[in-house]
């Protein structure tokens, strides 16, 4: 994976094929790597976790878990899909967007393919009350058309959008169109935060105004990341931080964010990233600079509570921003905290089991997921009752699709 913590971990299932005892039998389920670049992505893991859990020890879980799928409302396809592509970039990046047999994470998107397309519970609803877990943007890339009618849980859309030439005429490259994503069938989770919580009662003194550590230069829309870094690279109170998820990196974080006000997030190559998470676990006040990002949860938590949003357009004048966040009172900023605090466990995924499987927390990650899921159950019902009244080869009018 690329990491010493699992590096000793994969000796020790070597040596031992890491069984864990417990209350819950022996399960040879290790943990998600702890490699920073692809824990941020496992959520995948966790709300896997939970359905493996044991029926008797899932009272806390919102969702149920049936073993006929005709007692179904969603079919869960366990699936880790971004530990799969994830492991085919870190050993064989040249082929990840071929369609080759040396492609292993193309092979495993192929076979699961087969094998869920040719199930009754496939054939019954076209895959439209399938749920898979999407978090890293090139997760399923090979079958992405395939799996378009599903409940997507994704971190944001970002990895889901295309130029359209054609639609604005070749007149603008900003014009862009769904093609396989939309709020109405598919769910926003969170990232895996990367850095501990902090509790409101452990707060310090916050003597940085502003703090960003990252990589200043990105990709799309992520390019007014290296606009902002110019502007606020020499303001005084301001820490801009070159910066990748290590070991070094995680403390400079811990530090960095605990003892500033605000801590900025422009977008990066796609809207949103882990770093929105760890501000939100470090109660450090999220500046979101991003103008089509989508968040998790929405609806349940109102992040205006908490969080300051500023359009691009206003970001990118000289000294804007930084006026503007001076110009919040210590009462202000102190309630706006105090709201972080308040929301801070509906980003935890961990529930403190080994590998993942075991009692989830009633107010935690895992369930505010279900319940979103829960949430888009007549929408698909309803399209899966519109596609059986269809007449053979009459198509579905598109203003009608969720895609």
């Amino acid at each position: 994976i690329g990491s010493d913590v699992d590096n000793d971990l994969r000796r020790s299932i070597r040596s031992s094929r890491y069984n864990f005892s417990s209350s819950l039998g022996n399960l040879h389920f290790p943990p998600y790597p702890e490699n920073p670049i692809i824990k941020q992505y496992s959520a995948e893991y966790w709300i896997l976790g939970d359905l493996l859990t044991p029926q008797k020890l899932r009272g806390s879980s919102f969702a149920k878990r049936v073993f006929d799928y005709r007692d179904a409302d969603v079919v869960f396809v366990p699936f880790l899909a971004t530990l799969s592509a994830e492991m085919q970039l870190i050993m064989g990046k040249s082929v990840f967007r071929k369609k080759v047999n040396e492609n292993e994470d193309y092979v495993r998107q192929k076979n699961l393919m087969d094998l869920i397309r040719s199930s009754e519970a496939w054939k019954r609803s076209g895959g439209r009350d399938h749920v898979f877990v999407l978090t890293d943007p090139v997760a399923m890339w090979h079958v992405r058309d395939e799996i378009a009618p599903a409940v997507l849980l994704v971190v944001d859309f970002g990895g889901w959008y295309r130029l359209d030439s054609k639609a604005s005429n070749g007149s603008s490259s900003d014009m862009i169109q769904h093609t396989q994503v939309s709020l109405l069938k598919d769910v926003i989770i969170p990232y895996t935060h990367l850095l501990p919580r902090l509790h409101l009662s452990d707060n310090q003194i916050r003597r940085t105004l502003l703090y960003f550590k990252g990589a200043k230069h990105r990709h799309r829309g992520g390019t007014v990341r290296e606009k902002l870094w110019d502007l606020l690279v020499d303001e005084p109170d301001v820490v801009m931080e070159e910066g990748f998820p290590n070991a070094t990196g995680k403390e400079q974080s811990i530090k960095g964010m605990r003892s500033s006000e605000f801590c900025l997030h422009p977008a990066g190559d796609t809207p949103t990233s882990c770093r929105l998470f760890d501000a939100i676990l470090s109660l450090c006040i999220p500046v979101i600079v991003s103008d089509d990002i989508e968040l998790p949860f929405e609806g349940m938590v109102d992040y205006s509570d908490f969080s300051i949003f500023v359009p691009v357009s206003d970001a990118l004048q000289p000294n804007w921003l930084i006026r503007h966040l001076r110009s919040f009172s210590k009462l202000q900023k102190d309630t706006l905290r105090q709201s972080m605090s308040r929301i801070q466990h509906i980003f935890e995924y961990d529930n403190g089991h080994p590998g993942g499987v075991g009692t989830v927390p009633s107010d935690g990650a895992v369930n505010h997921v279900w319940k979103k899921v829960y949430q888009k159950l007549p929408m698909i019902k309803e399209a899966i009752t519109r596609e059986k009244r269809k007449p053979k080869g009459v198509s579905v009018p598109l203003r009608c699709h969720c895609t």
